[in-house]
């Protein structure tokens, strides 16, 4: 399973979780478990389109996930988090 990590904004969808393990062979993968399990998550972090909304940020073990396709392994790490914006 992979260890997800979930931000504040989102852990009203988690049930006020924010550490969460997941299936997937990928980021899509995970995503989808999560949203079987927490309706609406995914639509929160990926957009029509299927991909990563542009005020989210999705880490594997540290690097920065720019396609949902990523792999990720059973002893994974996933962080989600929302990108901080303002002036």
């Amino acid at each position: 399973m992979v260890q997800v990590f979930i931000p504040s904004q989102l852990t009203s969808y988690t049930e006020g979780v924010s550490r969460l393990e997941a299936a997937g062979d990928s980021i899509a993968r995970v995503l989808d478990d999560l949203d079987a399990r927490f309706p609406g998550l995914k639509f929160r972090v990926v957009d029509e389109q299927d991909r990563i909304r542009r005020h989210m940020r999705i880490f594997r073990n540290g690097d920065r996930a720019q396609d949902l396709a990523l792999a990720v392994g059973d002893h994974d790490e996933v962080l989600i988090f929302g990108a901080l914006s303002g002036g």
